[in-house]
């Protein structure tokens, strides 16, 4: 994905960057991994169950934890879960039949053993495909596929399915992917009207075309327009201005990291910068967003290393987003306990 903005007279281009997980680089993607990290995590919740504080982010499994089990799966609901996330961020597009299903991709040969774009098949022929085809861990034999063999944990579920296997006291963000944006709106947005959860959902798109979709549901609750956030972010790193802080309690989510191509423009030609790893989210940003009412919540999305983890709590941010639950609840324990051993 590759975003395009221009600020004076610097056309800044920004990009995502893929950063290992920390101690995936010694530890890959394994099965047995996962219920290790899963054990110690719990292990550790059990010996500190009350050193919780209310500055500690919120951790949100991205796509369920897509670094631990197949993402936007039940299975890795259920793991993250376990795994005590706090909330669970979920991917949502629509099949040919207007219900909308948990998938990320553009095509389904990416993550299943079928092809094509989800919107091609109905919700039956899409609950026929394994999300989890694609997944790989590493074992003595090297690289293996653990969950080849179909089972409804690893199907492409439903929206509404991963409602009902999710707790009633977990708050769930849903990521939406497919356009048109009205389509897709109206047929979560039934499913949220049907099972009463208007309450506990958050929406959040990288394209503005979803916010004017909402309109018509005065329930909803959004985050801040990406645009807007990432104009702000640029305008205090560039221009170290503040520009019309975020209004009070709506979430406002960025990478912490993202990367910057830089074109500076000029009458013979143009000059070009890349930042390969930009972090817009400065003590001056924290500082601009909460300018107005310090209640407006912040996302970091991308956070995956320990360090991250504990930068995003000395900064207060409301919560993060990871790949891998089970690794940042050992880093909310291992703070929680360095926090009693001061």
């Amino acid at each position: 994905m590759a975003i395009g903005c221009r600020i004076a007279m610097l056309s800044i281009k920004i990009t995502s960057v893929s950063r290992p997980l920390g101690w995936f680089i010694a530890f890959p993607k394994e099965q047995s991994m996962s219920k290790m990290l899963t054990i110690l995590s719990l292990v550790l919740s059990a010996i500190f169950p009350l050193v919780a504080d209310a500055r500690t982010p919120w951790i949100i499994a991205h796509r369920a934890g897509t670094a631990d089990y197949p993402e936007n799966t039940l299975l890795a609901i259920r793991q993250a879960l376990i795994n005590r996330a706090d909330g669970i961020w979920l991917t949502v597009q629509l099949s040919s039949d207007q219900v909308p299903v948990l998938y990320r991709p553009q095509d389904l040969s990416t993550l299943t053993q079928g092809r094509g774009p989800v919107s091609s098949l109905t919700v039956e022929q899409l609950s026929q495909l394994n999300a989890a085809w694609s997944f790989t861990s590493n074992s003595d034999q090297g690289r293996e596929h653990p969950y080849r063999q179909y089972s409804r944990d690893v199907a492409v579920p439903t929206l509404e399915q991963a409602l009902n296997a999710i707790p009633p006291n977990i708050p769930i963000i849903l990521d939406l992917k497919a356009l048109p944006a009205e389509s897709l709106v109206h047929a979560v947005a039934s499913v949220i009207e049907r099972k009463k959860e208007w309450g506990r959902v958050l929406f959040y798109s990288t394209e503005a075309s979803f916010q004017s979709a909402w309109e018509s549901y005065p329930n909803a609750r959004l985050f801040e327009v990406r645009d807007v956030t990432r104009t702000r972010l640029l305008t205090v790193a560039l221009e170290q201005r503040c520009e019309s802080p975020p209004q009070d309690r709506v979430w406002t989510a960025f990478e912490l990291r993202r990367k910057l191509d830089v074109v500076e423009a000029f009458t013979l030609g143009e000059g070009r910068s890349q930042v390969v790893s930009a972090s817009l989210w400065t003590p001056q940003a924290i500082s601009c967003f909460r300018s107005s009412n310090q209640k407006v919540p912040i996302l970091w999305i991308g956070v995956n290393s320990e360090a991250d983890y504990r930068r995003a709590i000395n900064a207060g941010v409301n919560a993060v987003l990871v790949d891998s639950p089970a690794l940042a609840r050992l880093w909310s324990n291992y703070s929680a306990c360095a926090g009693l051993c001061q």
